[in-house]
């Protein structure tokens, strides 16, 4: 018989690991993913175009899409262990070159935090 603290732990574990989802809005967030659909897909059917699907893309150890080819940079970064967490996905929606200085993404970030906890709540629908 589960009990309301069973519950209550399993709401607080959920919460830990998709705090996009409880800050955002998802269906904002696929408003402010059409910036990225020039480039990157997500969803069942999703295929890599000039950037990798993001699909699955919230914990993920980075480079790690079958198929598609990683720069050099982002590549060594993710041998030292880079992961797409929170905290990095973040920092990369903002500006994608603090992160990957020399990666090959040329979208310059966004510059709402609105939209980036949106666009988060939104990929986390394609976990």
């Amino acid at each position: 018989m589960k009990t309301a603290l069973t519950y209550l732990v399993a709401a607080l574990g959920i919460a830990a690991v998709s705090p996009a989802l409880a800050e955002g809005d998802a269906a904002a967030g696929e408003k402010v993913f059409k910036k990225c659909q020039a480039c990157h897909a997500v969803g069942e059917d999703a295929k890599n175009r000039v950037g990798p699907i993001l699909t699955g893309i919230i914990d993920r150890p980075a480079g790690q899409v079958e198929g598609f080819k990683y720069s050099k940079s982002l590549e060594e970064l993710a041998a030292g262990g880079l992961t797409w967490d929170d905290a990095t996905l973040r920092a990369y929606l903002a500006k994608p070159k603090d992160v990957i200085p020399k990666g090959t993404m040329a979208f310059a970030g966004l510059k709402k935090e609105k939209e980036i906890d949106d666009v988060l709540a939104y990929l986390a629908t394609f976990q």
